[in-house]
């Protein structure tokens, strides 16, 4: 949502944004772990950090912190791989934010620039949303329904994803690598809980696999969630 402006006779539009402060109190998480999931969304969407930085001012002790202000599409990014509670929160702050801003349009020319640009935001959040929606909502279903490990194919068939592409995925991420033909995660994933690893042997060969536990399903459904979100995004821009 925007609001036209006037300044020495020019229109102009100021777009509505959300901060990484206000997404940590209505997320209920801590504003340094929004902060951090910010700055990855902007890097892998290619998007210059400055573009959005701000500074807060702490009035108990006059300090200055980082902090981004980001328009609705990026915010819905951000979250798409919370919790449903989560992001309905900020849905609905959002909705708040749009009902309080006044649309004036000083000239035919600045409404229909001004209908183009919204008509143009709201195709490309419906885009990303509708991919990211049924990703986000197996991660829900899935956390409490099930409680077994899932191999790499099991959880890619779950995701709707194409094998090639979520292998690679998980690879450029690294959040898995190749050893021995198989794919095994790497040690900051295993101790967060996200795989378990099995050892055997197989016709005289040993082999190590990793495989997801309910944890990691949820983690990595939220995660491809959002990698496909930013890929509409980026198609759709």
């Amino acid at each position: 949502m925007q609001q036209l402006v006037e300044a020495g006779g020019m229109s102009g539009i100021a777009p509505v944004t959300m901060t990484s402060r206000e997404i940590a109190e209505l997320t209920g998480k801590e504003h340094k772990h929004i902060l951090r999931d910010a700055r990855v969304m902007l890097s892998e969407l290619g998007l210059a950090e400055q573009g959005y930085a701000q500074n807060w001012t702490d009035p108990q002790n006059g300090q200055s912190y980082p902090m981004l202000a980001l328009p609705k599409d990026l915010t819905i990014t951000l979250v798409a791989g919370y919790s449903v509670l989560m992001r309905h929160r900020i849905v609905a702050r959002w909705q708040e934010l749009e009902s309080g801003v006044a649309l004036i349009p000083r000239s035919l020319s600045a409404a229909l620039r001004l209908a183009a640009d919204q008509a143009e935001q709201i195709e490309r959040q419906q885009r990303a949303l509708q991919l990211a929606a049924p990703k986000v909502e197996f991660a829900d279903r899935y956390a409490t329904a099930s409680t077994g490990s899932q191999g790499f194919r099991q959880v890619a068939k779950l995701l709707g994803a194409k094998e090639g592409e979520f292998r690679d995925w998980l690879l450029d991420r690294r959040v898995m690598y190749r050893l021995g033909g198989d794919l095994t995660a790497y040690a900051e994933h295993i101790g967060a809980g996200r795989f378990e690893v099995r050892t055997g042997a197989k016709h005289g060969h040993a082999y190590t696999r990793a495989r997801f536990t309910p944890k990691g399903v949820e983690w990595v459904a939220g995660e491809w969630a959002k990698h496909q979100a930013r890929k509409a995004i980026k198609e759709a821009a």
